[in-house]
């Protein structure tokens, strides 16, 4: 009895048998390394542009010898004016306030046209609040209502300015408290 035990223990520390990975599984395991690495190879050729039949972007030493666009003329030059800072209460509902603060500058065709903007900056400041202060958060989120922003305060310091042309009201600053 005591042999038995003896073979019963030699037994337990040789755990379970190694099996051999058939010739077969081992072809369809090679087969698809092989098929991820070349999928893999042909993605990266068609991400760099191998195959596109396009040009490579020229070197960096291509693009120093080409020249300088031209400065653009004296007629197409900006000139920015910047309309002190505004801070309104909005539009709101409820009893807590809420402010804008907003920089703008406004691009102008020529130098000439800073002194009539200057004679008429309180006339383009008492629009903007006017317009400004009925305004509700809601009518400022997203780029769309950035762009009827910007649309609004350009028609109307247009025609507070008249007949100086303002090319377009750019935002510095907007802050929405």
């Amino acid at each position: 009895m005591a042999e038995d035990a003896l073979d019963d223990i030699e037994g337990v520390g040789d755990g379970p048998e190694k099996k051999r990975i058939s010739g077969k599984r081992l072809i369809i395991f090679g087969a698809i390394l092989l098929l991820v690495l070349i999928g893999g190879g042909v993605g990266a050729a068609f991400m760099l542009g191998l195959f596109g039949g396009q040009e490579p972007p020229p070197a960096e030493e291509g693009a120093a010898a080409q020249p300088a666009p031209p400065p653009p003329p004296s007629s197409q030059r900006a000139f920015f004016f910047e309309v002190p800072d505004l801070i309104v209460n909005l539009n709101t509902s409820g009893r807590k306030s809420t402010f804008l603060k907003i920089k703008i500058a406004l691009e102008l065709e020529s130098p000439q046209d800073v002194d009539r903007i200057n004679d008429v900056l309180p006339r383009i400041v008492d629009n903007f609040q006017v317009y400004l202060r009925e305004l509700r958060v809601d009518d400022l989120n997203g780029s769309a209502g950035m762009y009827r922003l910007r649309e609004e305060l350009l028609r109307r310091v247009n025609i507070a300015a008249r007949p100086v042309k303002v090319r377009d009201v750019l935002f510095k600053e907007m802050l929405v408290q």
